[in-house]
């Protein structure tokens, strides 16, 4: 496929010579073999530091696609069952009307727990233990089961707590040794990151705000506090950031903005809402979803199928889920032979079944749930399918 390879580099090397982007890598398999492996750009424009294939970039719900094949994967061995009660693992997320609560609800964001304590700082998200309590005694927003919606951070606590009572292991560890190592990338994929590494990774950087073209009585400062009133105001209309009890799906003091996703602390701690990776590690992981390597015909079939649809209880938007992942990725992209995770900084992975490839699209510049850059390049390979 090496008018596809050419293709790809083609269109990363226009976004970063256009300003549209910093640094990008695509990756994309075919049932075992890389068949592109494009990366364009600057990892860290204050190092001068190049992009390479192997820059790892932290991506935040990318890294939920991760997680899921993580307890695919324990499943596939029978270490734990899509209808195990959570509780039976975790006794503490009994509280308060949880009991019934199962690891398929907690795949398809079903659990009634999307929200955190409003104030919870990036410093609360890096200590597991207390988040995990804080979610354990948490009030559900719905009974579990009932509904789904969107578990921005919570969700990886949830399933990682799991992975943790069932093997008595960290959900990195469990991933360096059942994922990430078999497959040959344990150097490329990351939950917490090991501190030696750190010097690795690209540096993430925010996209411009889109500005208000201002005119000539606009007095001096008054167009950036006209953008900050204005984001706040589309906000406080979104579902997402609505307050229940004390407690938001998206805290404001945390959000996965570039502050957020260059600390040290947080890269080097389990998060697994997020991830650390490469493109070509993570398509190297939905290959192996999609080829057998980590899991039976059959469970492909489950998780890459469609679970749950309806309009999400968080977002207020139309959603479909497998297990663990999106039944199609981004609005534009809406075929259900694709599934996957897409992150709002406007990173992606996902496999198409129809055509067995799979893809990973990383990128340094968080665009805001912007995914114009997945988009483009998704259509790129399909299109060559």
């Amino acid at each position: 496929m090496a008018d596809l390879q050419r293709d790809v580099q083609d269109a990363i090397d226009e976004l970063v010579a256009s300003g549209a982007e910093r640094g990008v890598q695509v990756a994309v398999c075919r049932r075992g073999v890389l068949v592109v492996d494009a990366v364009a750009g600057v990892a860290d424009p204050e190092a001068a530091r190049v992009f390479t294939s192997d820059t790892p970039v932290y991506a935040t719900s990318t890294g939920k696609g991760v997680t899921a094949a993580v307890v695919h994967v324990l499943a596939e061995r029978g270490a734990l069952d899509y209808d195990t009660p959570i509780a039976d693992v975790w006794p503490e997320f009994a509280a308060r009307g949880k009991g019934k609560a199962t690891v398929r609800h907690a795949l398809t964001h079903a659990t009634g727990v999307p929200g955190l304590p409003v104030g919870t700082t990036p410093e609360d998200l890096c200590d597991w233990d207390a988040t995990c309590a804080v979610i354990a005694n948490a009030v559900p927003w719905w009974e579990p089961g009932t509904r789904s919606g969107y578990h921005p951070q919570t969700y990886g606590y949830i399933l990682g707590e799991v992975v943790r009572r069932v093997t008595g292991k960290a959900i990195s560890q469990v991933l360096r040794e059942e994922v990430a190592g078999p497959l040959g990338v344990a150097d490329e994929l990351f939950f917490g990151v090991p501190a030696s590494e750190l010097h690795r990774l690209a540096r993430i950087e925010d996209a411009p705000f889109p500005m208000m073209e201002p005119s000539a009585e606009t007095p001096e400062g008054a167009q950036e506090e006209g953008v900050t009133e204005m984001a706040a105001e589309m906000m406080a209309e979104i579902p997402f950031f609505r307050v229940v009890d004390g407690y938001t799906a998206a805290p404001m003091a945390a959000l996965p903005d570039a502050a957020f996703s260059n600390r040290s602390d947080v890269l080097t701690s389990d998060i697994p809402a997020g991830a650390t990776m490469t493109a070509r590690a993570v398509a190297r992981l939905y290959d192996a979803l999609l080829n057998g390597t980590l899991v039976s015909p059959a469970r492909l079939a489950e998780l890459s199928s469609a679970a749950v649809t309806g309009v999400d209880e968080v977002t207020g938007a139309p959603a479909t889920w497998g297990l663990g992942y999106t039944i199609g990725l981004t609005e534009a992209l809406a075929d259900p032979s694709l599934f996957g995770m897409a992150g709002s900084g406007g990173t992606a992975a996902f496999a198409d079944t129809a055509t067995g490839l799979s893809v990973g699209v990383m990128k340094n510049r968080a665009s805001a749930g912007d995914f114009t850059t997945v988009e483009r390049i998704a259509r790129i390979v399909l299109q060559a399918g």
